[in-house]
């Protein structure tokens, strides 16, 4: 479902003028797919791991799942929630380091390779397109209903912050041991 964020804007330019009312076809079904994800992700998370461990993915899951539910069900804003999916494409990467990691391949070319791909999509997919959401969520206030705006700010507070300590501590177990 990531790659396919990424190309609806290819194909739909006109995304990034109204990401509130616009979304071409399938985008919908894009977004109300990726709550499915977020919803079974949670719910194994609860199941098969211990709390102190995956407290602050359930968090970050709970966010992505109001937010992105909101827009399913208004279907209003699925523009926004696609710009969101844009930050799942470095997810391929943090998942590969898990695996290697688990695999106990961190010693190899291949988990430095990942490292380093896995950095620069990070600051690219993660970083950037918060930063811009952010910058479109307050360049458009005037445009969204308070009640929209307070999630859509109140979840850019907290991934923001999520994702800048998580690149550190990336930055610092990959590069700066």
């Amino acid at each position: 479902t990531h790659n396919l964020s990424s190309c609806r804007f290819y194909l739909h330019p006109e995304l990034s003028n109204d990401l509130v009312g616009t979304h071409p076809p399938g985008a919908h079904s894009l977004v109300a797919v990726s709550v499915g994800y977020f919803l079974e992700d949670f719910v194994d998370m609860l199941c098969n791991q211990k709390l102190h461990q995956s407290w602050e993915l359930l968090f970050h899951h709970s966010v992505v799942i109001v937010c992105f539910g909101i827009a399913v069900l208004l279907h209003q804003y699925v523009g926004f929630a696609l710009v969101a999916l844009l930050v799942e494409i470095n997810s391929i990467f943090l998942h590969l380091r898990q695996i290697l990691l688990m695999a106990n391949l961190v010693h190899t070319t291949c988990y430095r390779l990942n490292s380093l791909v896995n950095l620069g999509t990070y600051v690219v997919f993660r970083i950037a397109t918060l930063a811009w959401m952010t910058r479109w969520l307050f360049l458009n206030r005037q445009n969204v209903p308070p009640a929209a705006y307070a999630v859509g700010t109140v979840g850019m507070a907290i991934m923001t912050p999520m994702n800048i300590i998580l690149f550190y501590r990336l930055l610092r177990s990959d590069f700066f041991k």
